[in-house]
């Protein structure tokens, strides 16, 4: 009898929720704050390099985005029997083609325009200063010419700090030139050996992970080219909108600014605005407010089309990303880098999000295709040879 007492009170005191006060909610709870505080760290630290080594960092990250948008067209000319080095040298050839033409069209308009231009400035000017000189503002001609004096004198006193600034300037010139040398090669090697170089980059993950890395590197690799591709079709839409637009109207440098709308329109909801900001400023300044007015309504026009025509049409599941999450995207890489993070948030995002979603997908059974066989599918395949291999 006491036996059983004994085996029945020793029950009691080794009941496991009698020793431990802790609930089960709280331990769960613990558990996943210290796992996400860890990963953070790990997050900044991972940023906090990338900061530092920005002057390579930032180069690299364009090569991959220009690598996104050749390796397609090169992977596409091999396919038709075209030998490597003649679809790399002609992916790069189209490149450099376009960016010329840009260059020389902006180049032949503002020659065309610059003494149509010197006049149309001075009327400008003449007329700000009209308008500054009455109600409500009322500042008069004397206190224009004092204002001009005083920055006059302040340029002169700050002629050493304006040097100095020129000559970080040199170095920035100097920055640019390696950032060029840096992208080119990135480029190169990607149109070149790209599955290779990523075969081996998954090899220095443990081998129980090799599988999974592969599928979301060809997963993200596949949102990262849907993505260039889209927006290059987007800009040149918006370019072409916004520039004839400014063409009919007659707003002086057409051309300039349908390229700044081109290239605006690779960053998100900030480039549409100071695209469409840069239009309707020339248009005020040189036409007046109707052609100003006339001109936004354009720019609201061609935004519009983009955001329920064409990104609908053209994106569908290909690029999986909340416009909530576009827009914090944009705000955050914004506030952390200025205007190279309002650049790459967004397809970094989607291309994180794309990796994620095929990981979490990812199961043994489901897996096609043997680590080994890769190597020997890249030098065999010129399909698959130039890249991560886009998720089929």
């Amino acid at each position: 009898m006491n036996e059983g007492v004994e085996a029945t009170s020793g029950a009691v005191v080794t009941d496991p929720s009698a020793q431990d006060p802790i609930p089960t909610g709280l331990k769960v709870a613990a558990g996943f704050t210290w796992r996400v505080l860890v990963v953070g760290v790990g997050i900044a630290a991972v940023a906090g390099v990338a900061v530092w080594l920005e002057d390579i960092v930032v180069p690299f990250l364009l090569g991959l985005l220009l690598s996104a948008l050749l390796v397609p067209l090169s992977a596409f000319l091999q396919r038709h029997r075209w030998p490597r080095w003649a679809a790399v040298i002609t992916a790069w050839v189209v490149v450099f083609a376009v960016l010329t033409g840009l260059i020389l069209l902006v180049a032949a308009q503002v020659r065309s325009q610059l003494p149509a231009l010197g006049a149309q400035a001075e009327k400008a000017l003449d007329s700000a200063q009209a308008l500054i000189a009455k109600n409500p503002f009322g500042v008069k001609e004397a206190d224009l010419d004092m204002y001009v004096s005083q920055l006059t004198t302040w340029l002169q006193e700050h002629a050493s700090d304006i040097g100095l600034g020129a000559a970080e300037a040199g170095s920035g010139v100097a920055h640019l030139l390696e950032g060029l040398f840096i992208i080119i090669f990135v480029t190169l090697f990607a149109l070149l050996d790209g599955r290779r170089i990523w075969e081996w980059t998954t090899r220095l993950f443990p081998a129980q992970a090799q599988p999974r890395i592969r599928v979301a590197g060809d997963a993200g690799w596949h949102t990262l080219t849907s993505f260039i591709r889209i927006q290059l079709v987007v800009a040149a839409t918006d370019a072409l909108g916004v520039g004839i637009g400014a063409a009919i109207l007659g707003v002086p440098l057409a051309v300039p600014i349908a390229v700044i709308v081109f290239f605006g329109a690779f960053v998100p909801v900030v480039g549409a605005i100071v695209g469409g900001a840069v239009a309707v400023g020339i248009a005020l300044v040189f036409l007046g407010w109707v052609h100003a007015l006339i001109m936004l309504g354009i720019v609201v026009l061609v935004q519009q089309l983009e955001s329920h025509l064409l990104h609908p049409l053209l994106t569908g599941s290909a690029v999986k990303v909340h416009p909530l999450g576009v827009v914090l995207g944009v705000v955050t890489g914004t506030a952390a880098a200025g205007v190279v993070g309002a650049f790459f948030a967004v397809p970094f995002i989607a291309t994180v999000n794309s990796m994620v979603m095929a990981a979490r997908r990812w199961a043994p059974q489901t897996a096609t295709v043997e680590p080994a066989a890769h190597p020997a599918a890249s030098s065999a395949d010129p399909e698959e040879q130039p890249g991560p291999e886009p998720a089929r």
